[in-house]
């Protein structure tokens, strides 16, 4: 007889661990597998976004991130004319408790997720492969092969494929994977590096013939390098020497720079494709299986821990029994046009990075730093471009599952938009909006004067494990979140009084002016329908 379980996830990386361990919030039964034998040790993806950490607090992970990562980064650009240092973030992120762009290990990040879905009661089966599924009624069928050659079956829920750009789900499901890649060959190695480079700092050489990084690792090796690869390579495409690296660096940064003892080092190329569609029937995709882009801007990895982290409350309430499978379609409205614009906007940097026009390289080799300390002193300009970086822009508001409430608000964050995150104080003591709204519940946050207490207990005990209610107010009120100073409030819009219903992923699912909360009513009725 099969096994049954919820969901299982293909492939244990940043986006299937991030899935698994965020459904067992919600109870949800779960098995991991991946095909490969062991964790990855290499660091491969190495910044993690403010937003990315925002919604990883749901899990309480972030702390422990923070405290193993460098958070002091700095760009440092060295060119003919001099050198340039920019702050990597900082300007324009005053509405988040990280205003910095997080540099730490994928090896860490993954070793801090697996411990975290380990305590929950889930140990990730390595060496184990996907190698066939179908639907049946109430479910997928899937058989499962491990290393030893035996097999099982298993009869999931749902399966989520978080496996990567060669998605085994993705295959099994029939969606297509339409895109392409770039004709360059990228170095990527962990070494260390002797000159005159300042720790905590990501170091830039801008050239005609491309750019080339050394990014703060820590562990396991003190740099990350990042360079294009010489059009006219070693004998052996597959080995890169540090012969080859060094050659490279002496060209790039004048022989400035000595590189040694290399922990890891690769050769890769870089693919920029979009799957066709993120769902079909029980079948989802989320992470590389969805979607593979360029790295600029560090947006990859970051964009799979939100796919886990949207479909997953989705899947935690459906399999809980809490919402209907209607629950699920928006998955796709949402994150799909989230991918498509980081394939255009990756696309367009590494474009402009790696062309060999004329027009492109001289804009390399002696625009770029005549315009570079002029950029860095422009602040605005900084702040913008930080904030769709930090991907703390991202918004749904066309997706369906979010309402604009009666009386309508004039300002504020709309329905779809991330809320912010501005000091509170709960009896006293200092914490954060975000930090109070957060796990694997829809939150009801009154704000304003106190309204009318008897329906929203009543709200929360017709929806009792599903909802909480949230005061708050400029005044001390016992057991309510206060806004002593106003601030958070009038960001909110609220003036006297408003309502906000947040969805377990931090975005404003409905919003009203008043404290009539009929149209909330009408709202959690609609989008928990079963």
């Amino acid at each position: 007889m099969d096994s049954e379980i919820d969901v299982l996830v293909v492939g244990a990386g940043p986006t299937g661990l991030t899935l698994a361990a965020w459904l067992r919030e919600f109870g949800a039964s779960v098995r991991v597998v991946d095909r490969g034998a062991t964790r990855v040790r290499e660091s491969r993806a190495l910044a993690v976004q403010p937003r990315t950490l925002e919604v990883l607090r749901g899990l309480g992970v972030t702390e422990e991130m923070v405290r193993r990562g460098n958070t002091a980064v700095r760009i440092r650009m060295h060119t003919a004319r001099g050198e340039v240092e920019i702050p990597a973030f900082g300007s324009g992120l005053r509405d988040t408790a990280f205003p910095y762009l997080l540099f730490l290990s994928q090896a860490e990040t993954e070793e801090i997720l697996g411990a975290r879905l380990a305590a929950a009661g889930v140990e990730v089966e390595r060496g184990t492969e996907l190698t066939g599924a179908g639907e049946v009624t109430g479910g997928v069928r899937c058989t499962l092969r491990r290393s030893d050659g035996a097999s099982e079956h298993v009869l999931a829920r749902y399966v989520a494929g978080c496996d990567g750009a060669r998605s085994t789900v993705r295959r099994l499901a029939g969606i297509s994977f339409p895109g392409g890649a770039y004709p360059q060959t990228f170095l990527l190695a962990d070494l260390e590096a002797d000159g005159d480079l300042a720790a905590g700092v990501v170091h830039a050489w801008p050239s005609a013939d491309g750019l080339m990084f050394l990014f703060p690792l820590g562990r396991p090796a003190t740099w990350r390098m990042l360079a294009v690869r010489e059009p006219v390579g070693p004998a052996d495409p597959e080995k890169v020497t540090l012969e080859e690296l060094q050659a490279l660096a002496d060209r790039r940064t004048g022989g400035t720079v000595r590189l040694r003892d290399p922990v890891w080092s690769t050769a890769f190329t870089i693919g920029h494709r979009l799957a066709k569609r993120y769902r079909r029937g029980r079948f989802f995709l989320a992470g590389d299986a969805a979607h593979v882009h360029s790295p600029a801007g560090a947006q990859g990895m970051n964009a799979g821990i939100q796919d886990a982290w949207n479909l997953g409350w989705r899947l935690g309430f459906v399999t809980g029994g809490d919402a209907g499978p209607a629950l699920l379609d928006a998955y796709e409205t949402e994150r799909l046009p989230v991918g498509r614009f980081l394939l255009s906007f990756t696309d367009r940097a590494t474009s402009a990075a790696l062309s060999a026009r004329p027009a492109a390289r001289l804009a390399r080799g002696r625009v770029l730093p005549r315009v570079l300390p002029l950029a860095a002193r422009f602040a605005p300009g900084r702040g913008y471009a930080f904030r769709i970086v930090s991907q703390l822009t991202v918004a749904y508001r066309r997706s369906p599952d979010v309402a604009e409430g009666v009386p309508r608000l004039r300002r504020g964050p709309v329905p779809g938009a991330r809320l912010p995150d501005l000091p509170v104080l709960r009896d006293g003591a200092y914490t954060t909006i975000q930090a109070e709204l957060t796990g694997p519940y829809l939150h009801l946050l009154l704000c304003g004067d106190a309204g009318p207490a008897r329906d929203a207990e009543a709200l929360a005990a017709r929806y009792r494990g599903v909802l909480r209610v949230h005061r708050l107010t400029r005044d001390a009120v016992p057991g309510a979140l206060r806004d002593a100073g106003g601030h958070l409030l009038r960001r909110l819009g609220t003036g006297g009084r408003g309502v906000y219903l947040i969805r377990p992923d931090g975005h404003v699912a409905y919003r009203c002016a008043g404290d009539d909360l009929t149209g909330a009513a009408e709202y959690l009725h609609g989008l928990l329908a079963t």
